[in-house]
């Protein structure tokens, strides 16, 4: 389904060119209000991609708990919607006293490291979704004294494997898993102000969105619509 041009972004094509000719992926943090279709977008991932974001193929059941249980005044969770309001990539960053962190081995003089974890809708691979989540989980860690990323993934999971290298962690493998580490710098005023700016920039976006979505729902059910002709069903 595409929406008709009044519905349409109208930053959208700027937002194009400023992305070298693709769409520039917006990150937004997401809420409360956000949980319902963080539900839809888990578990419309295949079993290779639940296994490679949670270890292990989750069945739907656990995959529900995952998702209820996430504590968004604990942890911080950020999403990137497509043009049609649809959530396609999600990371989650949790935090963790130094002491009970499974990154142990890493060294810092703070109170809490972070772990992160991403999935990304196949519809919207390689079109850097999992790189822009990571960039904005570690720009937070760095503004919030948090001074050590860390991700914990398989060995096989190519895409976090790339997100790691381009973010140049020091990644450790060890029986088809792999824990790698990014050390991060302190923040200081411009760090602050890239945040805050990423964040207007896609709540603006994502308020659109809402609202294009709820008014082509409603243009839709305008008496005189023309219904779409459905074709008959095939013969027996």
């Amino acid at each position: 389904m595409t929406l008709p041009k009044l519905f349409q972004n109208p930053f959208r094509r700027w937002l194009s060119r400023s992305g070298g000719g693709r769409p520039t992926v917006l990150v937004k943090q997401l809420h409360e209000r956000d949980r319902r279709r963080m539900m839809k977008h888990f578990l419309t991932l295949e079993k290779s991609d639940r296994l490679l974001r949670f270890g292990s193929a989750l069945p739907d059941e656990l995959v529900a708990q995952y998702v209820q249980k996430m504590d968004f005044s604990r942890d911080m969770v950020y999403g990137v919607y497509n043009s049609l309001f649809k959530l396609v990539g999600v990371g989650h960053l949790a935090f963790a006293p130094k002491d009970k962190s499974p990154a142990k081995s890493v060294v810092t003089d703070k109170e809490q490291v972070a772990e992160f974890g991403v999935s990304v809708s196949k519809s919207m691979r390689g079109m850097g979704v999992g790189s822009k989540l990571f960039e904005r989980a570690a720009i937070h860690c760095r503004n919030n004294d948090v001074d050590t990323l860390y991700m914990h993934c398989l060995s096989s999971n190519k895409t976090m494997m790339h997100i790691a290298k381009k973010a140049g962690m020091e990644i450790q493998r060890d029986y088809g898993e792999a824990d790698a580490y990014l050390k991060l710098l302190p923040p200081n005023p411009s760090s602050m102000l890239q945040e805050a700016v990423q964040e207007q920039f896609a709540m603006f976006d994502y308020t659109f969105k809402a609202n294009a979505r709820a008014a082509y729902k409603l243009f839709e059910r305008l008496p005189g619509r023309k219904k779409p002709v459905l074709p008959p069903p095939p013969a027996e």
